[in-house]
């Protein structure tokens, strides 16, 4: 019986400027950094959820994934067509104001939504689409 998600991935084109996007400017924990050959297992998390972590897989051919693959994957990802989330936060306008002074780029500010949050919207720096949720309850 599967009891819970560990690994979530997100394509990135670029493993070391993703690690210091989602530690740096997120504020993200690093959870594993292992090389073996061309292969890097770099995975983060964050301090408040410790079950689960992202995996910061890099767009490019290896044993999983084909030159085709990769190339369709950049693409999507580059037209902010993948992501991962929403991001929750019980204060989207802090934290919308806090990330914004740690450089991310938002492509809309806290907006009050009728279904219920208050969003905000922000492509990591290899173009994955994040949204930063608030619930209005």
């Amino acid at each position: 019986m599967i009891n819970r998600l560990s690994v979530a991935t997100i394509w990135v084109k670029d493993q070391n400027e993703a690690l210091r996007f989602y530690t740096e400017k997120l504020g993200f924990e690093i959870r594993a950094d292992v090389k073996n050959g061309d292969f890097r297992w770099l995975t983060v998390g964050l301090e408040s959820q410790p079950e689960i972590e992202f995996q910061l897989s890099a767009l490019k051919p290896s044993h999983a994934l084909s030159q085709e693959d990769a190339d369709q994957l950049t693409k999507l990802v580059e037209a902010g067509k993948l992501g991962i989330g929403p991001w929750k936060t019980d204060d989207c306008q802090g934290t919308y104001e806090t990330l914004s002074a740690n450089g991310v780029e938002f492509l809309q500010p806290p907006t009050d939504r009728p279904y219920g949050i208050i969003e905000a919207v922000f492509k990591d720096n290899s173009g994955n689409l994040m949204v930063l949720a608030q619930d209005k309850s």
